[in-house]
C-alpha cells in the first residue's frame, strides 16, 4: 500500500517533483500534467493516418518570406530543396510544414548516415527470406500450387516510394545528407534528374502484369510494371544540412538552396505563442530576452530549448524559484559548451 504523502499533487499545486530520489515507491506518475504539445504520442486528431507530432510541428511552424520565396521556388521548378541551418533550426520541420499546407500527407523521412547507401533509399530486396520460403514449400505444400509471389520480399524505401507514380506528389525528406558517405550526393543526381529507377529482380521476370510491391508509408502496396518506377509529378524533396561538409557542384545545381538563420525576438514570440498559447508568449518574454542575450554573447543555442525552458516556467508544476532558475539554466545552456550542465 501506498502511503498518500509520498504522493506528489501536481495539480492541486504541490510539489513539483514526481521523482524522489528515496526509493519510496509511489503512483505520482499518474499525477502528471499534460506533456507539451510538442511531445505528445498518443492517438491524436492528424490530418491524416501520419503520426500525431508531424501535425503539432507542421501548425505551429513559423517561417520568414525569404524561406517561402525559396520553397515556392523548389516546387515551380521540382527541384529539390536544400536547407542548411543550425541544429534545431527547424529544417526539417519544414517539410512537415510545407507537407500540411499543401495537403500532401505524411513525410516520408530518410534519415541519412555515414553508412546509409543510394540502394536503401529506393528499395530492399530479401532474397535469403525468399529462398528460405520457398525451401519450406517444397517440403510442406502439395506439388504445383503457386510460388511465393517476389513482391512480397521487395519493399521499397523512402525515395522509391515518393518516385512512385500518382495524382499529387508526396513529400520526401533527407535528412541530415552531410553525415553520408561522400559518394552518395553525387549516385542521388541521376535520381533527382531523372525522377525514375529500375528494380532489376522485376525487369528479369518474363513480361506479364505488374507486380505488387509493399511500400515505406501508410498505403502498404505499389504495383510496378516491368521493373520500372518513374514519377508523373516530382515529388516535394527536402534535403537537410547541417553545414558540416560541402557538396559537389554537380549536385548544388540540381538544388535550390535556402539558409534557415536564428529567429528573432518577435519570431521566437510568435512561435512559443503557436506552441504553447499567446499567453505563454507573453509571460515568457524574460525567458526570450535571456535566451537573446546568451544568444549574442556567443551560444548556440537552439529553439526548442527556449520552449523547454517557457513549458516548466509556465506549467501547471512549475518548481519554486530557486530550482527554477538552476533548471532553466540548465535547459538553456549553450550547445557548443563543454561539461556538465
Amino acid at each position: 500500500m501506498v502511503s498518500p504523502d509520498l504522493v506528489p499533487d501536481l495539480q492541486a499545486g504541490g510539489d513539483w517533483r514526481v521523482y524522489r530520489g528515496n526509493s519510496g515507491p509511489h503512483d505520482g506518475i499518474d499525477r502528471l500534467p499534460a506533456p507539451p504539445p510538442w511531445r505528445r504520442f498518443g492517438d491524436h486528431d492528424a490530418w491524416t493516418a501520419g503520426p500525431p507530432v508531424d501535425l503539432e510541428r507542421a501548425v505551429s511552424y513559423r517561417v520568414d518570406a525569404q524561406v517561402a520565396d525559396k520553397v515556392n521556388a523548389a516546387l515551380l521548378l521540382r527541384r529539390p530543396l536544400l536547407v542548411t541551418g543550425k541544429p534545431g533550426s527547424g529544417k526539417s520541420t519544414l517539410a512537415h510544414n510545407i507537407a500540411y499546407e499543401l495537403g500532401l500527407g505524411p513525410v516520408l523521412y530518410w534519415a541519412i548516415s555515414s553508412r546509409t547507401t543510394l540502394g536503401q533509399g529506393l528499395y530492399d530486396y530479401d532474397a535469403i527470406g525468399r529462398v528460405q520460403e520457398a525451401n519450406v514449400r517444397r517440403e510442406s505444400v502439395p506439388a504445383g500450387e503457386a510460388v511465393p509471389d517476389i513482391g512480397r520480399y521487395i519493399r521499397l524505401g523512402p525515395l522509391g516510394t515518393a518516385l512512385l507514380p500518382r495524382p499529387r506528389p508526396r513529400v520526401l525528406l533527407i535528412d541530415e545528407l552531410d553525415k553520408s558517405d561522400i559518394d552518395l550526393p553525387n549516385d542521388l543526381l541521376n535520381v533527382l534528374e531523372e525522377g525514375r529507377f529500375r528494380v532489376p529482380e522485376l525487369e528479369r521476370l518474363p513480361e506479364e502484369g505488374p507486380v505488387e510491391v509493399m511500400t515505406a508509408d501508410e498505403e502498404g502496396r505499389a504495383a510496378i510494371r516491368r521493373g520500372q518506377v518513374r514519377c508523373s509529378d516530382f515529388p516535394v524533396v527536402i534535403i537537410t544540412s547541417n553545414g558540416e561538409r560541402e557538396f559537389p557542384p554537380a549536385f548544388l545545381r540540381r538544388c535550390v538552396r535556402v539558409a534557415i538563420e536564428p529567429p528573432s525576438g518577435d519570431r521566437l514570440a510568435d512561435i512559443v505563442a503557436a506552441h504553447l498559447g499567446a499567453e505563454a508568449g507573453e509571460t515568457g518574454r524574460a525567458l526570450i530576452d535571456e535566451f537573446l542575450d546568451r544568444r549574442r554573447r556567443g551560444g548556440d543555442l537552439a529553439t526548442d530549448q527556449l520552449l523547454n525552458a517557457i513549458f516548466l516556467a509556465t506549467s501547471g508544476a512549475r518548481p519554486p524559484e530557486t530550482t527554477l532558475e538552476q533548471l532553466v539554466d540548465a535547459i538553456m545552456r549553450p550547445l557548443d559548451s563543454t561539461g556538465p550542465g
